[in-house]
């Protein structure tokens, strides 16, 4: 009676208590379940009249009435799961099933005894990725045959130790290695994520297409390790140290308790929130942009970043002007982002020379003039912000164009002797609005945030081209400190 895809699930069903499975269609499975003597009990439940008639009519054709209960219900809501061992959600897609466990009152029931037996149809790294946010973990991963189909089933139980999925662990999986048909499944799923990477070379999202390039390697070879000595090396001979301004403090700030790493996350500042993360991800590295040891201390709290980076192990690597001002670094991808959007006239030149072909900033020409408005609209674009601040001249055309990443404002002065037209930068004060609206410049605020967060693509790309089974995630606590009301 049972295909291949419900002989692997009946047979993941524990069968010590009662099992409830979701989504029921022909009732199938709980006729299997009571029908062999592995499970007394089975609630089969439908969100739908027709599916659930259906079902009713397998329970009577094997006369199996009082031990299979059919309920009308959507996803969970009106079943109850006291004294409940299993659960069997197949047949959806993965987000669907992802929110129907969402859903349940996890709490109220004895959630270390339910184990949930899953088979999603689509999106299984959704799936894994929230099993894990709702303090779960996967117990068994397995892929079965179908004809010209295979099909992902899973177990997972409730975990006291929360821990979360990165992007790549959530894409892999948790196969046996040695399982072969797993092995196929692996191999279309680096197929399907070569080809992403393909469309987004073609579309010239470069970074993108380098991220998908590398998960489907670790789709087929998985998570790799390396010295971290090694990937502070190739770093330094990106964006040297020794280039960084006198009053900085970048480089390994803070030593990670391993030598090797298998897993790094990228963000614009190392937060208590960045280090949770980490921890949660099981990185042995944060690479961030401004440093997370700057000024003296003269003592470490508790709330302390470095506190929680030594207390968990973790190692920071802080590049900041070092990275603002190397060829590739933080305003290279400006001048690349904005090359996307307004066509040049001529080659650009250095906004603030430094030595060694160092800039602090770079100045382009428009081939054609743009209103201070439409130049605003583009940056909100290019920096990903809600919000760009401008000076008073919407109308105001503009040519000669300046910029530089972060806190700029105070090259207002050079922007003009350099007969610039236009500054674009972030965390303005208020006398620079003044002075630009009294020397008829346009000033462009994109916020110190958006004008440095877009390089941490850059540096995912060119860590995931050198190093293409580590595990490289940008941090989603990496985001704007600041709400706007």
């Amino acid at each position: 009676m049972l295909d291949n895809r419900l002989k692997k699930i009946a047979e993941l069903v524990s069968g010590v208590g009662t099992a409830i499975d979701v989504g029921t269609d022909h009732a199938y499975l709980a006729a299997e379940l009571v029908g062999s003597g592995k499970c007394s009990r089975v609630i089969a439940s439908e969100v739908k009249e027709g599916p659930l008639d259906s079902a009713r009519n397998t329970v009577e054709k094997y006369g199996i009435q009082d031990t299979v209960e059919l309920v009308l219900s959507d996803g969970l809501e009106k079943v109850p799961l006291d004294g409940v061992s299993d659960v069997v959600i197949a047949g959806m897609g993965g987000e669907t099933i992802a929110d129907i466990i969402g859903a349940v009152k996890i709490d109220s029931v004895d959630k270390m005894n339910i184990r949930w037996v899953l088979q999603p149809m689509t999106k299984p790294e959704i799936l894994r990725r929230r099993l894990y946010e709702y303090n779960m973990e996967i117990t068994g991963e397995y892929v079965v045959e179908e004809g010209d189909k295979l099909y992902v089933i899973m177990t997972a139980e409730y975990c006291p130790f929360p821990r979360r999925l990165s992007e790549a662990e959530s894409v892999c999986g948790f196969f046996d290695d040695e399982d072969e048909t797993a092995n196929k499944y692996r191999a279309r799923e680096a197929e399907r994520l070569e080809k992403v990477a393909e469309n987004l070379e073609k579309a010239g999202r470069n970074s993108d297409a380098q991220h998908y390039k590398s998960l489907a390697q670790k789709v087929i070879n998985g998570i790799g390790i390396e010295q971290i000595s090694g990937v502070i090396d190739y770093l330094d001979g990106l964006y040297p140290f020794a280039a960084q301004e006198k009053w900085d403090n970048s480089g390994y700030l803070v030593e990670s308790s391993e030598q090797e790493c298998s897993r790094i996350l990228l963000s614009l500042d190392i937060t208590s929130e960045a280090v949770d993360e980490a921890d949660l991800k099981c990185a042995e590295l944060i690479i961030s942009h401004h440093p997370v040891i700057f000024e003296p201390r003269r003592s470490i709290k508790s709330c302390d970043p470095v506190y929680k980076l030594i207390a968990s192990g973790i190692g920071a690597v802080c590049m900041h002007t070092n990275l603002d001002i190397a060829e590739g670094g933080t305003n290279g991808v400006i001048l690349s982002k904005l090359s996307s959007k307004l066509q040049f006239c001529g080659d650009p030149e250095p906004f603030e020379e430094l030595g060694g072909g160092n800039s602090l900033g770079w100045i382009v020409m428009l081939k054609e003039e743009v209103t201070e408005r439409a130049l605003a609209e583009v940056c909100k674009e290019v920096f990903c912000c809600e919000y760009v601040r401008t000076s008073r001249h919407s109308n105001k055309l503009v040519s000669k164009i300046a910029f530089c990443s972060g806190s700029g404002g105070s090259m207002l002065g050079l922007a003009r002797e350099k007969g610039c037209d236009a500054l674009i930068t972030g965390d303005v004060k208020h006398d620079v609005w003044v002075d630009a609206n009294n020397y008829d410049i346009a000033l462009l605020d994109c916020g110190h945030f958006h004008t440095e967060n877009i390089v941490l693509e850059e540096l995912r790309r060119v860590l995931e081209e050198k190093f293409p089974l580590l595990d490289v995630e940008i941090a989603e606590s990496s985001t704007d400190p600041c709400e706007y009301v």
